[in-house]
């Protein structure tokens, strides 16, 4: 029922959503077809027209047999073309006229030599002879056709080849160049600065330094000092570590490259190497320049653990990048920024002084960082007078940059659907729930008694949440489905917290099982509909135990990392507890569970008529703002929850 920290809702339906593949374009798969087409008929034409030519040839006669055809009179015309000799036969009767031909002796006239085979000259008178000379193109082109033609052909089969080698990606002799991208720095289309982002204010008094080192070196350089070679930048997905490494290099006027890390793997070993080598020698003549690598992590995890798909191609890559930054000096002014949301993983040389020496966290924005990323993706949006981003950013705690920029744009879009030319507030918060749980399934369509169910299923975390002095004031109940969830509870705290205590948590685990609680309270049978709350409830019990140290009988020890990863490097499934340990941390799991269920079903019971109203009122509304559920909480005599100032005192520790 948990999609989030501070979400609760009922429900798990799996769509049926159709899988849209890319569509393969077909315009350059029907250009070859018809190219092949073509060549294949300009051969077969030039077959045909040889091999026609071949069989309509002319008859070839000696000169004996010409001088014999004169003296009877059957030739009628005779050409004469250097040494050929074209002869037209008078038609007999109805016959028509037949060619024939033959070939004189060099350097010698036609009508000597005729007259040595004994033609007479009153039969020679008779015949018309013409002599032709050959023109030079001719000549020539008859002489080398045959050795030019079919270089010809095969150079233009080895254009065409090439073109569709590379076409189809085979570009053997370009595996080692890397495939970076750059942004010049004269590119004001393309350009970032510091305006540009929004928040993030410890990060940008951190990179100032880099900008002003890449402006002005010689005032580092003359006092000794060493600007960091490499700097890491860590945080959360969507908190735009990119866009920060952009806006350096758009301060400094900079050349910037960016490439991923998984694009120096490939499946040749060395290739890898080769690109790194490469884009650190375009860098390096470039300089001053930045390059940035995103998701760093793919290449640069711990070497010889077997774990995260560990080879020699992506550990050579890895040995190629350590190389190339330890042989950094400091007037090439070239600096290497890299992302990652995986620091944890990285190999321990990569992240030594000397490599990636400045480490830059960037969090998630809190509520005024919030409100400022919505003021800048709000520029270009023609916002209505009702709109106030501070409400916004106050309904938004656990939202990155990236969620905000969606939400801006989820809003527009809902406006620009419904035909309106202004965003309206209501368009910004029916966006948050959008891209916290999905769009509403209007499709969906509960019956009566699941209607009912789910209703009562909400109000219990509700009413929980009230009761519990250290659970979160709830601001929306709705039974309308979205995404996964067939309902869902928000609630949210009155300030960003940085840290929970463990009142507030066993308060979360109890709310979380308001649910639950109440469905089996009242209709003494439990759906499927609580899965979600019983997984992230246990989860977080567990967490209490094994990371945080909240359990008095296990004691104040860390057992196992984020996610469940065991510590000390034992790999993702071993454990460095006993079995004993093991079964205490299920035993105070199970405690932590049982008493949060006791505490939520007292509440339940104690509350019943308090619990019927909201049900009631939901399935007649299905969703309840904050205004009128704290008016029903008024109507039963539950106060609710304000904001309360808390005096922080100084605490003395003394050792």
């Amino acid at each position: 029922m948990a999609e989030q920290k501070n979400l609760k809702h009922s429900g798990q339906k799996k769509g049926n959503g159709k899988v849209h593949l890319p569509k393969i374009p077909k315009n350059s798969f029907w250009v070859n077809v018809a190219t092949t087409v073509l060549i294949l008929l300009i051969l077969t034409s030039a077959y045909s027209y040889f091999t026609a030519s071949k069989e309509s040839a002319p008859e070839v006669i000696p000169v004996s047999q010409l001088a014999q055809d004169i003296q009877s009179g059957k030739v009628s015309q005779i050409t004469v073309s250097g040494d050929e000799l074209t002869i037209n036969y008078a038609p007999v009767g109805e016959a028509a006229s037949v060619k024939k031909i033959s070939k004189k002796e060099p350097d010698a006239a036609l009508t000597e030599t005729l007259n040595n085979y004994g033609v007479s000259k009153d039969s020679l008178d008779k015949v018309t002879i013409s002599i032709e000379r050959q023109s030079g193109w001719q000549y020539w082109l008859g002489i080398l056709a045959p050795f030019v033609a079919p270089l010809l052909l095969i150079a233009f089969f080895v254009w065409y080849l090439s073109r569709q080698v590379k076409g189809a990606g085979m570009q053997a002799f370009s595996f080692g160049q890397s495939k970076h991208r750059v942004i010049d720095p004269n590119d004001k289309s393309q350009k970032v600065t510091f305006k540009d982002v929004a928040g993030a204010k410890e990060a940008k008094i951190e990179l100032l330094e880099i900008v002003d080192f890449l402006k002005n070196p010689k005032k580092f350089l003359d006092i000794g000092a060493r600007i960091p070679k490499g700097i890491l930048l860590m945080g959360p997905a969507g908190t735009g570590k990119t866009l920060l490494a952009r806006a350096v290099a758009g301060e400094a006027g900079v050349p910037f490259y960016s490439i991923s890390g998984s694009e120096f793997v490939e499946m040749f070993v060395g290739v890898g190497a080769s690109r790194v080598r490469d884009l650190f020698h375009m860098a390096k003549h470039a300089a001053p320049a930045i390059i940035f690598v995103d998701e760093i992590d793919a290449v640069g995890r711990v070497r010889g653990t077997g774990v995260g798909g560990g080879n020699d191609e992506r550990e050579q890559t890895l040995n190629q990048i350590l190389v190339e930054m330890d042989g950094f000096e400091p007037n090439e002014k070239v600096i290497v920024m890299a992302a990652t949301n995986r620091p944890d993983v990285l190999d321990p040389a990569l992240v030594r002084p000397g490599r990636f020496d400045r480490r830059v966290a960037i969090d998630l924005p809190d509520r005024q960082d919030r409100k400022d990323i919505l003021t800048t993706h709000a520029r270009k949006k023609p916002l209505a007078e009702d709109v106030n981003l501070e409400v916004i950013a106050e309904r938004t705690p656990g939202f990155s940059g990236a969620d905000l920029a969606n939400l801006m744009n989820e809003a527009a879009i809902l406006a620009a659907r419904e035909g309106r030319k202004t965003v309206a507030q209501f368009d910004l918060v029916r966006s948050i729930e959008k891209v916290m749980l999905g769009p509403e399934r209007k499709s969906h369509v509960m019956n009566a008694k699941e209607k009912e169910i789910t209703a009562y299923h909400e109000a219990g975390h509700a009413i929980v949440a009230s009761l519990l002095p250290h659970a979160d004031p709830v601001h929306k109940i709705s039974i309308i489905s979205r995404g996964r969830a067939a309902g869902y509870t928000l609630k949210l705290p009155f300030e960003d917290k940085r840290m929970q205590s463990k009142k507030e948590f066993l308060d979360d685990i109890a709310m979380s099982l308001g649910g639950y609680v109440a469905e089996k309270t009242v209709f003494d049978d439990v759906t499927t509909g609580p899965s979600n709350d019983l997984q992230v409830s246990s989860a977080l019990a567990r967490d209490m135990v094994t990371r945080y140290g909240m359990s008095e009988k296990v004691g104040t020890v860390a057992l196992e990392g984020a996610d469940g990863r065991a510590l000390f490097g034992a790999g993702v499934n071993g454990k460095e507890y006993s079995e004993k340990v093991s079964a205490e941390i299920d035993g105070e799991v199970k405690r932590i569970m049982d008493e949060a269920y006791k505490k939520a079903q007292h509440i339940i019971d104690t509350h019943r008529p308090l619990l019927n109203a909201i049900a009631h009122r939901l399935v007649e509304v299905e969703t309840l703002e904050r205004e009128e559920f704290e008016t029903i909480l008024v109507a039963h005599g539950v106060t609710p929850k304000k904001k309360q100032e808390i005096e922080v005192k100084p605490v003395t520790v003394n050792f």
